[in-house]
C-alpha cells in the first residue's frame, strides 16, 4: 500500500492506496517545517485513526508540502514520518510545488501554480519542475494567496479604509480588535494561517465591488511575477492548485484573459490525481 500526501500550511489531504488501487483518504493538520517539530508529526499522525489501523501496512510514503524545499527542512517531516511508518522502505519528502505539478500536468509540459494559503509557480518541462522566482513567504511575497488578502484587509479594516458595510460585518463576524489581531499575528504560531482564514468572507461578498477589485488585482499582481516571468507562458497551459484558485477561478480566467495566457487545469484538491499519478507509477514498475 502506499500513502500520499499534498499538505498546505493549514491541511494535509492523505490518501492510502492498494494494490487494487482501492483509496482510503483522511486529513491531519498541514506540517510544514517551518513551523513544526518531527515530534508534532508523530504525535498528530498517532491521533489519526485510519494511519493507526493501517500503519504496518504501508509500504511508501510521497509526502508534498509547504516549507519542503530544501534538504535541511525535508528531513524534519521524514524523521516523523519515517518513525511512524516504520514498515515503509521509502519515505519521500517533497515541495508542494512538485507535487501540484505532477497532479495538474500527469507528465505534461506546462506552468503550475499554488494559489492557496500561500502561493508560488514553476514550469515543468515533462519530468522536472523549474523555478524562475523564489516563493518568499508571507511577509514578503504570497502575491494572491490567502495569506497576502488577509494582510490587505486587516490593514484597510484596521486604517478604516473598508466600505463602512463591509467594515461592520467584517467587524460582527469575527469579532475583531486591534490587540486581538496583533497577538495572533506577532505572538501566536501560524500566523499565514490565521490571515488566511478570512477569505471565506470574501467569498461571501465577492460580487461587492471592492472584492471584486480586490481580487482582481491581486491576482494580476500574482500572474505578473509568477506567470509572466516564464518566456513561454502564452504558449502553456497554466494551471493551478489550491483554494483560492479553486474559488476564484472566474477571477483568474479574467485575468489570463489580460495578460494572454490560458488557465489549465484547476485542482482544489491535487492529492487526488496525484495519488493516482504514483498508484500508476508503481504499477508500471511491478
Amino acid at each position: 500500500m502506499i500513502l500520499v500526501a499534498d499538505s498546505g500550511s493549514t491541511k494535509c489531504d492523505w490518501i492510502a492506496i492498494d494494490a487494487k488501487g482501492n483509496q482510503q483518504h483522511t486529513y491531519t493538520m498541514g506540517f510544514n517545517p517551518f513551523f513544526h517539530t518531527s515530534e508534532l508529526v508523530i504525535s498528530k499522525l498517532r491521533e489519526n485513526e485510519l494511519f493507526n489501523t493501517i500503519k504496518n501496512t504501508i509500504e511508501e510514503v510521497y509526502f508534498y508540502g509547504a516549507g519542503c524545499s530544501s534538504a535541511d527542512r525535508n528531513a524534519i517531516i521524514q524523521k516523523g514520518l519515517a518513525t511512524y511508518f516504520d514498515k515503509a522502505t521509502k519515505v519521500i519528502v517533497d515541495h508542494d510545488l512538485t507535487g501540484a505539478a505532477l497532479a495538474t500536468s500527469q507528465g505534461e509540459i506546462g506552468i503550475t501554480c499554488i494559489i492557496g494559503t500561500g502561493s508560488n509557480s514553476c514550469y515543468f518541462d515533462g519530468s522536472k519542475e523549474h523555478e524562475e522566482v523564489p516563493a518568499l513567504g508571507y511577509i514578503l511575497g504570497d502575491e494572491g494567496s490567502g495569506s497576502f488578502f488577509g494582510k490587505i484587509m486587516l490593514s484597510e479594516w484596521l486604517y478604516k479604509r473598508m466600505p463602512i458595510e463591509l467594515a461592520e460585518a467584517f467587524q460582527e463576524k469575527y469579532d475583531l480588535s486591534k490587540e486581538g489581531i496583533f497577538e495572533a499575528v506577532h505572538k501566536k504560531e501560524n500566523p499565514n494561517v490565521y490571515l488566511a482564514s478570512f477569505m471565506p468572507f470574501v467569498s461571501d461578498h465577492r460580487d461587492h465591488p471592492y472584492f471584486k477589485k480586490m481580487m482582481f488585482d491581486g491576482l494580476s499582481r500574482f500572474a505578473e511575477i509568477h506567470v509572466l516571468c516564464y518566456d513561454n507562458y502564452t504558449e502553456v497551459p497554466v494551471n493551478f492548485v489550491g483554494s483560492v484558485a479553486y474559488y476564484f477561478q472566474d477571477v483568474l480566467e479574467e485575468v489570463g484573459r489580460k495578460h494572454n495566457f490560458t488557465v489549465g487545469k484547476i485542482e482544489k484538491r491535487p492529492v487526488e490525481p496525484l495519488a493516482m499519478y504514483h498508484y500508476n507509477q508503481k504499477q508500471v514498475t511491478l
